[in-house]
């Protein structure tokens, strides 16, 4: 089905282009005119989820996902999400995120019980255009929830059985951008492939404050994906882009686990080995880390403060106590750049929303440029009022961390690839009927930027 995608509209301009003063050779939506096509739209809708209810909590990345949508209108588009990781509270089907999509864009969709197997395959074979379907949880694929090396990722089941039925896939998962597993990076290599709206604008938007950041760097690192952060910590350090690492959440307690300061285990995956790695880093950049001071426990349903030296056996952090916002918030006043990724605590109870708070509002009547990264804090800042203060705000978190240390992200590096491989193809053979090519629109942007 692929292969009727292009008329003939030479696309050779489209892949040599500078987006925001970085040359990034990717394919965005305003490259085609999709009318009539089958269209993988795959996004990151993976919401926080009541563990007691199953409800979702927070919609923001649904209701980013319109915009690609809307692009998308004279299409039949599937789109495909993943929701939690397998063995958790949040690992949900995506019934309740249809209702949500329906609800925002205004429009039927579909949801459909199946991934890869035969209801899914007979679902978008009869589509027709205008059409919106919802895949259920691609992590009901086992093959989603391994990665693969790219080009690994082609000899999945998921991508031989659906590949066959879309013209074109457009990715727009940035916060999946840094997971190389095969709804992001193997679609892209064997059908034609764009950037969605997120994407191109995470892009275009970090790339332009990177190109003005300034130091010193300060970065607030909060959240429970530990492991990931440790590697991105060291790149962000090793390239100029943290001068202050101040440490909360999940990871602040690793961190005082390493010191000595947590006396008891934290419980948590791999602990020996990412409390050594934590330790190592302290041991190589003495300088630049700071942990709390002091912490909020609860006891007995309420909030407790006390110094961290305090601490007995068992206890279990939930927030940051007033003397380390202090510190904290006098390291983000003077800085001229911050990264704040992650809540400080367990900011969803009101009892410990205290940490979480006070830093963004820091952040957000700084002088620095400001960057805010992930579902949570995202949704922080609206209920506080503050996402008119900040320079950018995106609901990625990992991928939002190891894009700004340089790093080449799996979905990036995947889209870069289609737009060379199609253009080689274009160039010297005409691009095939079908798909229409329009004149590069991020080229125009740029002229007109520049002018």
């Amino acid at each position: 089905m692929a292969a009727n995608i292009c008329r003939t509209h030479t696309a050779r301009h489209a892949f040599n282009r500078e987006l925001s003063g970085r040359d990034v050779k990717v394919l965005t939506l305003d490259d085609f005119d999709l009318r009539g096509k089958t269209v993988l739209l795959r996004v990151d809708i993976n919401c926080p989820i009541d563990p007691h209810t199953l409800e979702i909590l927070g919609t923001k990345r649904i209701e980013e996902s319109i915009a690609s949508l809307d692009s998308l209108r004279d299409s039949k588009v599937v789109i495909a999400s993943h929701q939690g990781r397998v063995g958790n509270n949040d690992y949900t089907g995506m019934s309740k995120h249809a209702e949500v999509l329906q609800k925002v864009t205004g429009r039927d969709i579909k949801y459909v019980e199946d991934v890869i197997g035969t209801t899914a395959q007979q679902e978008i074979a009869k589509m027709k255009n205008g059409d919106i379907i919802l895949l259920d949880n691609l992590r009901l694929c086992a093959e989603e929830n391994y990665e693969f090396a790219p080009k690994d990722t082609t000899k999945t089941i998921m991508i031989s059985r659906l590949s066959k039925l879309f013209d074109l896939c457009v990715l727009d998962s940035f916060p999946s951008a840094h997971r190389s597993h095969p709804s992001i990076v193997g679609f892209p290599q064997v059908l034609p492939a764009c950037a969605g709206r997120i994407v191109e604008r995470e892009m275009r938007n970090l790339d332009d404050i990177m190109t003005v950041a300034k130091a010193p760097h300060v970065i607030v690192l909060g959240g429970s994906k530990v492991p990931d952060r440790l590697e991105a910590i060291r790149m962000l350090i090793q390239n100029g882009r943290a001068d202050h690492v101040l440490l909360t959440g999940l990871i602040g307690n690793v961190f005082m686990r390493a010191q000595a300061r947590i006396k008891s285990p934290l419980g948590i995956k791999l602990e020996n080995e990412v409390v050594a790695k934590a330790h190592a880093l302290i041991g190589e950049y003495p300088d630049v880390f700071a942990t709390p001071v002091d912490v909020a426990i609860d006891k007995d349903g309420e909030r407790v403060e006390m110094d961290v030296r305090e601490m007995s056996r068992g206890d279990k952090v939930y927030d940051l106590g007033p003397k380390t916002v202090e510190y904290y918030s006098r390291l983000i006043t003077g800085a001229g750049t911050v990264f704040i990724s992650g809540p400080a605590g367990f900011f969803e109870n009101e009892k410990f929303s205290y940490g979480t708070n006070r830093l963004l509002g820091a952040v957000a009547n700084s002088m620095a440029t400001t960057i805010v990264s992930g579902g949570h804090l995202t949704s922080a800042l609206r209920m506080q009022g503050l996402t008119d203060k900040i320079n950018h705000i995106s609901t990625a978190g990992g991928a939002l961390v190891l894009y700004l240390t340089g790093q080449k992200l799996p979905m990036i590096k995947a889209l870069e690839d289609a737009a060379v491989r199609d253009r080689q193809k274009w160039v010297c053979n005409g691009p095939p009927t079908g798909i229409q090519v329009n004149e590069p629109s991020m080229v125009q942007s740029a002229a007109r930027k520049s002018s």
